[in-house]
């Protein structure tokens, strides 16, 4: 026994130490990333100060650009990146390849290309490309432990895109809820630890490289009484109502495919995305610059009360996204489904004549509008509340992700879900010997 327990004990702190490292590894290129969309949103902000017409040359250049050398050098790279793990991981759960989705030239080409295309004022976030990110280096890993069956493929694409959520928003929890609630939707014995523990890891390399920081900042909560049901009833049919629609928007591509816009942009997708470039310049001019970028600066100027968007802004940061998206440039909606909600509850604020409360009510436009778009509502409430100095609206933001999720599935189905349907495998992998 004793010379069993001597290789066993081996043989476990070598897979360990190996997907520690990587969970690491994960964690800092998730970091990098943020870093990375810092300087380029800075960057076109730079380029375009007092020069309105900049845009119009610089977003149909750039998103020509990104859109050409993601065909030619990174397939794979375009959209999202979270249906792409979901993909992968009913794929790996059939022995199936899924290197078309996942794997580090892919994640490379999601972080400089993802970055690349905020300097042309796409209004895409990073969120959800570091899911695919950090996915795709737990697959990378998974030739490198010590046995291949230590641990099973869909195992580590479902920690490693867990992983990726909880170091892009500094939110673990929200990060093991997601795994559950959206990508695996279940969580098995075996697949706690390392989920867990990577996560952990993850968040630690954000922690130790970002600080211990808030998304968006501290929302101050004060004072919230049961006048705020009212808030919750419309801001969850509001939110429900478009995040459906919008929802609805994203999958149009998949499901009309015959459609002759669709067909040209198959045919033709880099002026497509250059043609993108024009419309998502049109909407920022008309919408005063308030749809560039991922919309984390002005959300996080609005959370802390320093500007008050006018009526058009959730409207125009909703366009410039699903332009966004359409173009094929790897970029995901978490950053700009907040920076709708945040809009939104500044509007809703107004309408209902309570402006003293706008900061409670901006809450949960971001949980309710993000809950509607993703049809993720603990999620989304999770992340929201992580924003939260105080736990007094953890009840109200749960509230309204509920009933924006219960109104938004009444207009389209789960969207990354539905999404994930797109991807089909590519060859058979034959399972390792001696498998259960």
């Amino acid at each position: 026994m004793a010379l069993l327990r001597g290789p066993l004990s081996r043989f476990r702190w070598q897979t360990r130490i190996t997907l520690w490292l990587a969970a690491l590894f994960a964690g800092l290129m998730v970091v990098a990333f943020a870093k990375l969309t810092e300087l380029a949103l800075t960057l076109f902000a730079a380029l375009t100060l007092g020069r309105a017409w900049v845009p119009f040359l610089l977003a149909p250049a750039i998103g020509m650009l990104t859109v050409w050398l993601t065909q030619r050098y990174f397939p794979g790279a375009q959209g999202s990146g979270i249906p792409q793990v979901i993909a992968a991981t009913r794929l790996a759960a059939q022995g199936k390849a899924v290197n078309t989705l996942l794997s580090l030239r892919i994640a490379f080409g999601k972080i400089f290309l993802g970055a690349f295309a905020l300097v042309g004022g796409f209004s895409a976030g990073r969120e959800g490309p570091s899911v695919q990110v950090a996915a795709s280096i737990m697959h990378a890993v998974h030739k490198w432990l010590p046995h291949s069956r230590a641990l099973r493929v869909q195992d580590l694409i479902l920690a490693g895109g867990a992983a990726g959520i909880a170091a892009a928003f500094n939110t673990p929890l929200a990060g093991i809820v997601f795994a559950v609630e959206e990508l695996g939707r279940r969580l098995e014995a075996r697949t706690s630890g390392v989920l867990v523990s990577t996560i952990i890891l993850s968040g630690l390399v954000a922690v130790a490289v970002l600080g211990n920081y808030n998304y968006f900042g501290h929302l101050k909560i004060v004072n919230l009484n049961r006048s705020i049901v009212l808030p919750i009833i419309v801001a969850g049919i509001v939110c429900g109502l478009l995040g459906g629609l919008f929802s609805r928007l994203m999958i149009w591509p998949q499901q009309s495919k015959e459609s002759v816009i669709w067909l040209w942009r198959a045919k033709h997708p880099v002026a497509f995305a250059g043609l993108c470039g024009v419309l998502v310049a049109v909407i920022g001019w008309v919408g005063g610059s308030l749809s560039y970028g991922s919309g984390y600066q002005i959300t996080s100027q609005v959370v802390s009360g320093q500007l008050v968007l006018p009526w058009h802004a959730p409207f125009s940061r909703f366009l410039a996204t699903l332009v966004s998206y359409y173009s094929g440039i790897p970029g995901g909606i978490f950053a700009p489904s907040l920076a709708v909600g945040a809009a939104l509850g500044s509007n809703i604020a107004q309408l209902l004549g309570i402006p003293a409360e706008t900061i409670p009510i901006i809450a949960l436009c971001m949980a309710g509008f993000l809950g509607a778009v993703t049809q993720s509502p603990i999620t989304s409430a999770i992340i929201v509340m992580e924003m939260i100095d105080g736990h007094e609206m953890v009840i109200s933001l749960m509230a309204v992700t509920l009933i924006a999720k219960a109104v938004s599935s009444r207009l389209s189905p789960e969207l990354y879900q539905q999404l994930a349907l797109g991807f089909r495998p590519t060859k058979i992998v034959p399972p390792p010997e001696n498998s259960q």
